[in-house]
């Protein structure tokens, strides 16, 4: 892949100025509790950093302060990204940058591959459920009649 074009990688690092043109707009903020340490890019930063590598929340790179001490905790960010997930950002995030690519005309659809790895599957397939005769279930309503119901 020595050839792979800028345009095509996955952006796990995202300019400030890109960040409050695309992403900024369709964040939800917390309106209780203290004000963040950290600005929303840099939360984003670690969420895109955690996404790419597939690592844990403890071993995100959170920056130390002049005591020594994390200036955030990871739980913070984990809960920041639940509540994010939680609203639909991201899926509205992923929408604008859609349409954004389709009005720019850079939108290339023979690129686009399905991917399976999220695809509930369930062995048997089709089968699950019929093992190849109809039961009916009897249910008496009154002494005198008997329905048969499926």
């Amino acid at each position: 892949m020595a050839n792979t074009q800028h345009w095509q990688e996955i952006p796990t690092k995202l300019a400030i100025e890109k960040f409050e043109q695309f992403v900024l707009p369709h964040l939800s903020v917390g309106s209780r509790g203290p004000a963040s340490k950290l600005t929303l890019h840099v939360v984003s930063k670690c969420i895109l950093h955690l996404l790419h590598m597939g690592c844990q929340w403890k071993e995100l790179p959170i920056s130390k302060n002049k005591e020594g001490h994390p200036e955030i905790h990871y739980t913070r960010i984990y809960r920041t990204f639940r509540r994010w997930q939680a609203t639909g950002c991201f899926d509205v995030i992923f929408a604008a940058s859609v349409v954004k690519l389709q009005e720019s005309d850079l939108l290339d659809t023979s690129i686009i591959h399905g991917d399976g790895t999220t695809s509930a599957a369930k062995k048997g397939g089709d089968n699950i459920g019929y093992n190849g005769i109809k039961r009916l279930k009897a249910i008496r309503l009154s002494p005198s009649v008997i329905v048969t119901a499926m």
